[in-house]
């Protein structure tokens, strides 16, 4: 699966997001052909080459001819880009960016996704920002976007529209909100609202690197020369490894039709203490009729011997058949939580960087006991903690 991680080394803005995407290989010529297709007059894109702490970043700057102030509403943005030549992927992901600043803008000024107004992201640089990094993003074939957790300035003021705004801004942190931050001590506007929505809109959530195959590095610079920290934003750009775990085992099947079916649950408990990795039974029709079963052990090939001699042992049948079969598996262990009923043991299985933690079957029979509660209710709670 191709993703993008967004490193937020000096948090992210959109024109640190374009200049990171045409330093990891999105050719800045066929960028600026696709934002023609926006219609929207009155403004020059430019890229050039700057150094940040002797890092060499991709600087993006969008010139305005004129700085009017356009006063959008949200379904003014929504039409102007619906009524663009792009394509429907990258209109669906712009808006979805916008979506976000409205919710935000709305949240902050106690108004209506109808009523707010779009100032600096009605803009014409902002509106280049948010579809510029949509159609990176295509260009690109990126399916999944992940993050480190966002850094953001504190203790300054930025100007804007509205009036002056402590650092972070009522929109930035009203995006984020919920989302994995660090508040440095830099007192200037490391992450922006647009750069916020981008990844409030887009990201999957906070992946750790160790799975990434990286194919593309690029850097996107800021305006401001920070002397604390490269004012940089780096996206790598790569395929991530699904983690998914493989092993080699073996099937052993036989069928069964002259057994007393009481007897048959009491042989799967024996062929689990002999060490398969699943033993179940499948209700089959036989030849002339006759109900039967049909064992399935799942095992390793050097318990193979254990499990035949239960089954040869326990049961009725005369023969097995054996075939080999390749296993993949998701990484999974076991994690000691803390729930409101007490300390338990939980599954926990790892699947695209993200963490699931299942209740066990026992330790949820064992807390029903203890606690005299309904084994179904047990299990509502701890699913309800545990987000599974």
């Amino acid at each position: 699966m191709k993703i993008a991680y967004f490193d937020t080394i000096a948090g992210i803005s959109g024109d640190m997001t374009l200049g990171a995407f045409v330093s990891a290989g999105v050719p800045f010529d066929a960028l600026c052909h696709e934002l023609k297709k926006l219609d929207l007059p009155g403004y020059e894109l430019s890229a050039r080459h700057v150094t940040r702490s002797g890092i060499v970043a991709t600087k993006i700057d969008v010139t305005v001819s004129e700085q009017p102030r356009y006063h959008r509403h949200l379904k003014d943005i929504n039409q102007l880009i619906e009524n663009s030549r792009l394509s429907d992927t990258v209109q669906a992901t712009a808006k979805k960016i916008f979506f976000e600043v409205a919710v935000a803008e709305a949240a902050v000024h106690h108004s209506t996704l109808e009523k707010i107004h779009f100032h600096e992201v009605g803009a014409i640089d902002s509106l280049v920002d948010i579809v510029g990094t949509a159609i990176c993003l295509e260009m690109l074939g990126v399916e999944k976007i992940f993050t480190s957790p966002v850094r953001l300035g504190n203790g300054g003021f930025v100007n804007t529209q509205h009036g002056t705004m402590p650092i972070p801004t009522p929109a930035t942190v009203e995006i984020l909100k919920g989302y994995p931050t660090v508040l440095t001590e830099i007192p200037y506007e490391l992450t922006t609202p647009t750069g916020a929505a981008i990844i409030k809109a887009l990201s999957e959530g906070v992946l750790s690197l160790e799975r990434l195959t990286i194919h593309a590095i690029g850097y996107g610079s800021g305006t401001r020369d920070i002397q604390e920290t490269p004012n940089l934003l780096r996206i790598f750009v790569g395929e991530l490894d699904p983690g998914y775990g493989s092993d080699e085992l073996v099937t052993i099947e036989t069928n069964i039709d002259d057994m007393n079916p009481e007897i048959l649950p009491h042989v799967v408990e024996k062929l689990l203490a002999a060490g398969a990795q699943d033993a179940y039974l499948v209700p089959v029709i036989m030849k002339k009729g006759r109900p039967g079963f049909l064992f399935s052990t799942l095992v390793e090939r050097s318990r193979v011997d254990g499990i035949l001699a239960v089954l040869f042992r326990e049961t009725t049948t005369l023969g097995v058949r054996m075939h080999a079969v390749e296993r993949r598996k998701l990484a999974r262990g076991q994690k000691q939580v803390l729930s409101s009923l007490g300390t338990v043991m939980v599954k926990a299985v790892v699947n695209d960087g993200r963490e699931r933690l299942v209740p066990e079957f026992e330790e949820c029979k064992r807390l029903a006991t203890e606690k005299n509660l309904p084994l179904i209710e047990v299990y509502r709670i701890l699913e309800k903690e545990l987000g599974s």
